[in-house]
Order: C-alpha cells, then structure tokens, then sequence
C-alpha cells in the first residue's frame, strides 16, 4: 500500500477542506509515492518522534499538531522544526498533520472530548458558515432519477442525518437549437417545449468538483442548464467546540475533579465557581478564548478549553464557568482515535500508537 493512498483514508477521516485557513493541514513532508512499512501515530512530532518511527521502521508519521505551521524560510537545523524536517527527509519519512481539519468534522477532537467525559446529546459550539452551496439543474422526466442518483453518489444531498435530500418540481422547459446542436427532443432550428423536472440539492463546497462532474456525466442533454449558488446557512455537522449534556448533574466542585482525572489534568484553573449544579456543559480543545461567548449563549454551565490568559477569566461576568485544563489534556485521546480508526480501514502493516509524551508542559 503506498503513502498515498493511506492520505485517501486520512482525508476521508478528516477532510482538508474542514480545516480553518490559518492552519496548515495535509502532507506536510513528502513520501507520498513510496510503499508505507508503517505508520507512527503522534500528536506532535518532534525529533524524538521521528527517531521512534526509525526504530519502529514507521516511514509515515500522522501527527495531531503540524510541525511546520508559519512559512520557512531556511532550513539548516537551527531549531526543533527545521531539525524535525531534515531528520525526516534523510531518513525518508513522510509527516501528514490533521489539527483543525478533524477538530471541526463532527466525530473529531471535540466529540472525543465530549466521550471522555461522558457527555451526551452532542452538537457543534459554532457550527461553519459559508460552506454549503445549492445546485438546481433541469432535465426531462425519464433522466431524472439518474441525475438525482450521480448527485447523491457524489456527495450531494446530504442534510444532518439525512441522505439523498432534495426538491423536485414539474415544469416547461424551452429551446431552439442552432445549425451546430444536437438536441435530445426535437430538431435544430425547432421552437421545443417540453416537460422538465427542476432538481435542486445543497451539497459541502469542496464537493463542487465531484458534483458537477456527475450532473454532466449523468444528464441526457448536449448543453446542462444548472444554477450554482452559495448558501449563508450553517453546516449543523461541522465546527469548532461542543456542547452536551450529563445524564446526571454534579455539583462544581465534583464535576471538575471528574475532569481532572478522566482528562488525566496536572492542574485546572477556573473562574469563580457559582454555587449551580453542573449539567451543560461547553468544550472546545486546544486554545478556545474566542468561543467563551458562544459557551454563554449555549446556555453551557461550564466551558472547558485552554491557553487561557487573565483577562479571559473575568469574560465569564459569573454567567458560566470557565476552566482551562491544558492544551494537550484537552486533546489527549485524539491521537488513539486515529489509530483506531485507521485500524479499522487498514488491516495489512503496522498501525502504531507513538510512546511519546510530546506535551511540553510539566507540573510541580
């Protein structure tokens, strides 16, 4: 199995196109075309990291948090990311980073979360906007159907928990030909009007490709008639944090030492605990300041997240708990859900969990 097709399964797990645009997602080192002997699953990969993928005989290294993220300008060893990627490039490793693109998909870094702590009736904190687009194409009855299927197919029509969705309406469609047609129904030069069916179905922006593609493989006519639109709506399946709810409430101060030992914390900061019992409850791993205000308006109880600084203690204005719990804590058990998954999808090489502790922060 080459490299690149364990990416396939990776950007199936975690699409490029749900990463945030700051981020740097993908492949990051390239081995692409080479035949994998393994893969060593980290959440960062620092030169300890690399030397375990060595010794393990791992040529691809799938890590949580990209090693590179801001432009490189020379690479000559002179700190631990230009270090990383030339002891992967002598030693022919690749690095693929999935950070934001599996912190957004609805089964990703903060659903883990939510699991750990036992959370249910999960939905996404601050769903995406500006994703969703609307195509509406025309054609006759009988090739109906075979549109509405290479759509579907194709990833289109999907809402919620809801597949193969769309809206069909009857109607009259009109054309003439010119002397270089090639109609379907009628002649060149003939006025035809005829019963169409207008198919409309919402479909994920990077599917545009594959999308299209189907209508013009799968339409019957010699020039498709469509609308491509994009939608404000918000994809209810896709962003950042969480919010669920315990089946049982806790008090504050027990429901933050639950968290403290499932999410194996050294310390938890928080804000001043208000006296109400704890049933709501709002996360968002890695660095969450920003989403404080979504927590509130969520009506969360508490608001688990972390690198938070002074100031973004007093944005609580005791309407909600707010606790930092560590960066690495929160996104703990990212890198086994990885390897889990990718176990289920590749049964043929090694599939390894990374020994190392990559978290950077200690405690006394």
């Amino acid at each position: 199995m080459k490299i690149k097709e364990i990416i396939t399964v990776l950007e199936e797990m975690a699409p490029l196109a749900y990463a945030e645009d700051f981020d740097n997602v993908g492949l990051l080192v390239d081995n692409e075309n080479e035949n994998a002997t393994g893969i060593l699953v980290c959440h960062d990969a620092l030169e300890s990291v690399i030397d375990e993928a060595i010794a393990k005989k791992c040529n691809l290294i799938v890590c949580f948090h990209p090693i590179i993220f801001s432009g490189m300008k020379k690479i000559i060893g002179k700190n631990y990311v230009e270090r990383v990627v030339l002891k992967a490039i002598k030693n022919d490793i690749a690095i693929y980073a999935v950070h934001t693109a599996l912190d957004n998909h609805k089964n990703g870094v903060n659903k883990i979360f939510c699991d750990a702590l036992g959370l249910e009736n999960t939905k996404i904190l601050i769903p995406k906007t500006n994703f969703i687009q609307k195509l509406i194409t025309y054609t006759i009855p009988e090739n109906a159907e075979q549109v509405r299927n290479a759509l579907f197919g194709a990833g289109a029509g999907k809402i919620g928990n809801y597949e193969d969705c769309s809206f069909n309406s009857q109607g009259i469609g009109t054309y003439m030909g010119n002397e270089n047609s090639n109609p379907e129904i009628g002649e060149r030069f003939e006025f035809v009007e005829t019963q169409e069916i207008k198919i409309e179905v919402t479909f994920e922006k990077h599917l545009q490709g594959k999308v299209l593609q189907a209508l013009f493989k799968s339409h019957v006519y010699e020039e498709v008639a469509y609308e491509m639109y994009d939608l404000q709506n918000q994809h209810q399946n896709i962003g950042l944090g969480m919010v669920g709810e315990l089946m049982n409430p806790l008090s504050e101060f027990d429901f933050l030492h639950m968290v403290k030992t499932k999410m194996q914390c050294g310390v938890i900061r928080h804000t001043t605990l208000l006296g109400k019992p704890i049933k709501k409850v709002a996360v968002l791993g890695g660095s969450g300041s920003f989403a404080i205000k979504n927590a509130i308006q969520a009506g969360a109880d508490v608001f688990l997240t972390s690198d938070l600084k002074y100031h973004n203690f007093y944005e609580a204005e005791n309407k909600i708990v707010i606790a930092d719990i560590g960066h690495f804590e929160s996104e703990r058990y990212t890198k086994n859900y990885i390897v889990d998954y990718l176990k289920e999808k590749i049964t043929n090489f090694a599939i390894v969990l990374s020994e190392e502790n990559t978290n950077p922060v200690k405690y006394i």
